[in-house]
């Protein structure tokens, strides 16, 4: 049975918050110690996360705020950049980020794959016939779990938050405890020929893709039980996450000396945990990646279907995305992703190089909703300073915060590479066939005229694109 109603809210602030730290904590926080240090010491760590936590902070507080004053908005990914520049940017938002996800799920897959290779030789690489096969079983298994309800998944979501949290956590008080002072000291400062500032810029990519899934709150919003929940949660989650990042950072400083941190190979936790317990550290962080990945793969497929329900309720995706079950789970959407998921997967085993043109632009896609939300948060807080009374003074501190947010997320998306911007626009170009059918489909003019602007300029990077790859100026 289908319908298309809006949902009941089920869901608590706690279990919001759990999106956005099951979204953000997957594999990489395991192999933060050995980035860091092959890059920079504690000094230049600190300085990069108190930058990066700035940064994505003023974009968490842009959130929080756009729930409190557009609680009408659901997804807001999609909802937010559609409310401030367009139907087509809206599209391109939630377009853009399905495919993130859905590239990201790709390699979640292939990562536990090759996780578990290192003890079973036949599944090693992640991108074997066996590796891909049980991969798929694993795919439609977390699909059906999925469809069996909105409560259900968000149950298991933050049980696997709690049980992917919880060993780091444990990794950060054992390290404490074996914490040497003068190793620590040592480890103040990076490599000697190299200026702080060309250390810390070294790491400050590191840390924004960490950060990606902040959002994870406000795209399930259409579930809070009050819509300020969801501004609670996404500060609430965003914190959390710094907290357990920059402790696993800094923590190892104090284990061994930064050149041997940067030699172990990833994930490089393992190799810390092992220096302070013997080798059951390895075998334990090597499970604790195994479930923070898992918990990560739920959190960014239940994101994903979320955005396109919104957007096909919305008339800017075919009716077949808004089609939800007796669960109201979005079924339709939910298929389509799971489905591009197995594609990809079968890719992997085909081509490793598509498989890595997709991982390579997850980031980029991902940035793009982050910007124009900082922008509709912009243009929101004009409005309110321009506004009468107690919305005015309200609004000069949140037009602080969305400047601070709209610069941060440019700055990220310029060091992200014109290159794959430019890529993403071959995935964003044909994708544009869906809005179209949808715009017609309800008889409605598919292209505002400043639209045709966005879209032609899609198009140009599309071309600049193909031509760029065939006179080898940018590669894959």
């Amino acid at each position: 049975m289908s319908r298309d109603v809006r949902s009941p809210a089920t869901v608590s602030t706690l279990t919001l918050s759990t999106f956005v730290v099951g979204s953000m904590v997957g594999a990489g926080v395991f192999s933060l110690p050995g980035t860091f240090s092959a890059q920079t010491g504690v000094v230049g760590s600190l300085v990069a996360w108190a930058l990066a936590g700035t940064g994505m902070f003023t974009l968490a507080l842009v959130f929080q705020r756009l729930a409190a004053r557009r609680p009408d908005l659901d997804a807001g990914v999609y909802s937010y950049a559609r409310a401030g520049f367009g139907r087509y940017l809206g599209f391109l938002s939630a377009f853009g980020y399905w495919a993130s996800a859905c590239a990201g799920n790709v390699f979640y897959w292939v990562f536990i794959m090759s996780t578990i290779g290192a003890v079973a030789p036949p599944l090693a690489g992640g991108d074997t016939v066996l590796a891909v096969a049980v991969s798929s079983v694993g795919l439609w298994v977390f699909f059906l779990l999925v469809r069996r309800g909105t409560r259900e998944a968000a149950a298991v979501n933050r049980i696997v938050s709690v049980a992917k949290v919880l060993p780091i956590v444990v990794f950060v008080v054992l390290c404490v405890t074996a914490f040497d002072p003068e190793v620590f000291a040592a480890n103040l400062w990076g490599p000697n020929d190299l200026p702080l500032f060309d250390q810390v810029r070294g790491t400050l990519l590191v840390t924004v893709f960490a950060f990606i899934g902040v959002e994870g709150a406000s795209a399930y919003s259409r579930h809070a039980r009050r819509r300020r929940d969801v501004g609670r949660a996404t500060v609430l989650g965003f914190l959390s996450v710094l907290a357990i990042f920059a402790s696993v950072t800094i923590v190892s400083f104090g284990i061994l000396p930064r050149e041997r941190i940067a030699a172990l190979s990833q994930p490089s936790m393992a190799g810390v945990l092992a220096e302070v317990v013997g080798p059951w550290g390895a075998a334990f962080v090597g499970i604790s990646l195994i479930v923070a990945v898992l918990g990560a793969y739920l959190s960014w497929t239940l994101m994903a279907a979320e955005v396109l329900l919104v957007a096909a309720r919305d008339g800017d995706l075919p009716p077949i995305f808004a089609r939800t079950n007796a669960h109201d789970v979005p079924v339709g959407a939910l298929t389509m992703s799971t489905l591009l998921v197995q594609v990809l997967l079968l890719v992997v085993l085909l081509s490793a190089d598509a498989f890595d043109v997709a991982l390579s632009l997850t980031s980029a896609f991902a940035l793009i909703p982050y910007v124009l939300t900082a922008g509709y948060g912009l243009r929101v807080a004009i409005a309110d300073v321009r506004a009468e009374g107690a919305r005015r003074a309200a609004g000069l501190g949140a037009l602080v915060v969305a400047i601070c947010a709209t610069g941060y997320t440019l700055f990220l998306l310029a060091a992200a590479g014109g290159q794959y911007l430019l890529l993403a626009m071959l995935v964003l170009v044909p994708g544009t066939a869906l809005f179209v059918v949808a715009r017609r489909r309800r008889e409605h003019r598919v292209f505002a005229p400043a639209e045709w602007v966005v879209f032609a300029l899609a198009v140009a990077a599309a071309i600049a694109a193909v031509v760029l790859l065939s006179d080898g100026a940018i590669s894959l």
